[in-house]
């Protein structure tokens, strides 16, 4: 019989997995829920929607999530070659036209001869003897209590933000300037800069605005790389000068000076016609937005594209509830993949459905797949998940913090710089065997 899997959820997660599997001689039949039923947060029918930010983080091998990026691109993700083809300038970022990038990962893995693309809600588990369940933050809630009967313990949850966006034309550029931190000439954000009193006044009203209400059963539990603006500035005063609206790398020229606070705006599509507002994810109510946030430089008149809402991510505790291939302990042949496997972030979430796609695949032909070391990004989140504390687990961006120390060659102490360009070279030399060990034309298709 042909080898197959079953594959729940459209996002970047279920995309990657589908296709890798795919591409190995694995049929897929890939279930999504929408246009049948939408989730809180999309808005279109395509695929790997990008529901929070269009920036897939930095761009360089300089820090970890530009190592897994080049990782990805080594080994042949799909979702990085579609990020580059639709990339949109972000100075030393990767940021795609949101809607182009979707189309295009729509295009791909509809047309892909091994993958039967199926439209409709899946609010069971698949009981295919091979499955990937990659439904992503947004699991339904016939799905997550599915998985939270399986598990016999209630799913973790925290709540995840996402930042206005506004047209490019309503920007005041005779107040707002374009610059890149710490590069010369024009750069690739537009930048509203702020003294100090107009910064207060703006954390005042911050604080002050109406926030959309939690349920009362719910908790806010939110993920510290996404704080809402709202909630970093109820820490303090300063706190969004030194996050969000750090003014460092940065020179107004109109005054030759560094401003007190600044707020970026970033490319949403290629075309330049709206702009991301960087950092500043918000769950304030669509009024109190409006005037919060023209009281910025540069968006006194500022037209809205879309605003930021709130909205629940779902995940496992992975260091429990699955093993070295990400498959479930209490279901062998079903495995997580994407951020309900535990990790966060678009990049993360990719990179998992990209390892799952691959285990899935070998699974369905009776094998078990290799894995990656630890010495590369790929491998430093596969540990993560199995090594974290499980009393107190949360979801994790990539980071060197999760790398194995690196060999010092006998020094004392490297240097940051010196140090992270010696975990990198030393992932990409990892991800090479990987990438060998995986090669297409070693694929045990006759083990079955």
């Amino acid at each position: 019989m042909e080898p197959s899997i079953e594959v729940v959820g459209g996002g970047l997660a279920g995309c990657e997995a589908a296709w890798q599997a795919a591409s190995r001689g694995v049929r897929v039949r890939l279930f999504e829920m929408r246009p049948q039923r939408n989730s809180p947060a999309h808005i279109t029918d395509d695929f790997a929607e990008l529901v929070c930010s269009n920036s897939f983080r930095a761009a360089g091998t300089g820090n970890a999530v530009g190592v897994l990026k080049e990782e990805m691109r080594r080994l042949g993700s799909l979702v990085l070659r579609v990020a580059d083809e639709t990339a949109v300038p972000a100075g030393r970022a990767l940021a795609v036209d949101r809607i182009e990038f979707s189309r295009r990962m729509t295009t791909e893995v509809e047309s892909h001869p091994l993958i039967d693309v199926v439209r409709e809600e899946r609010t069971r588990l698949p009981d295919a003897p091979v499955a990937v369940l990659a439904t992503g933050p947004l699991t339904s809630e016939p799905m997550a209590a599915e998985l939270q009967a399986l598990l016999g313990e209630e799913s973790l949850y925290f709540y995840d933000a996402v930042s206005p966006i506004v047209y490019a034309e309503s920007l005041d550029t005779e107040v707002a300037f374009k610059a890149s931190r710490w590069e010369d000439g024009p750069g690739d954000y537009w930048n509203l800069p702020l003294e100090q009193p107009d910064y207060d006044a703006f954390v005042d009203a911050l604080i002050e605005a109406d926030t959309v209400e939690l349920h009362p059963f719910e908790r806010a539990m939110y993920f510290e790389g996404c704080l809402p603006i709202e909630e970093i500035a109820r820490r303090g005063r300063q706190t969004l000068a030194h996050g969000p609206m750090k003014p460092v790398g940065l020179t107004d020229p109109r005054t030759g000076r560094r401003p007190y606070a600044v707020a970026q705006l970033r490319h949403e599509d290629k075309r330049g016609l709206l702009l991301n507002m960087v950092g500043f994810q918000t769950k304030l109510r669509v009024g109190d937005q409006k005037e919060v946030l023209r009281r910025l430089p540069g968006l006194k008149d500022a037209v809205f594209a879309r605003f930021g809402s709130v909205h629940r991510n779902t995940y496992v505790n992975a260091p429990r509830q699955l093993g070295p291939q990400l498959a479930l302990v209490k279901r062998p042949g079903l495995f997580l993949a994407g951020q309900m496997a535990g990790v966060e972030g678009y990049v993360e979430s990719a990179a998992l459905g990209f390892i799952v796609g691959v285990n899935a695949a070998y699974a369905a032909v009776g094998a078990e797949a290799p894995l990656p070391s630890a010495e590369t990004a790929h491998g430093a989140l596969l540990n993560h998940l199995g090594d974290a504390h499980a009393d107190n687990f949360q979801p994790m961006n990539v980071n060197f913090g999760l790398f194995p120390p690196v060999d010092t060659g006998g020094k004392r102490k490297l240097r940051k710089r010196e140090k992270n360009e010696r975990l990198a070279a030393r992932a990409l030399e990892g991800i090479e065997v990987y990438r060998q060990a995986i090669d297409l034309e070693r694929f045990p298709v006759g083990a079955a």
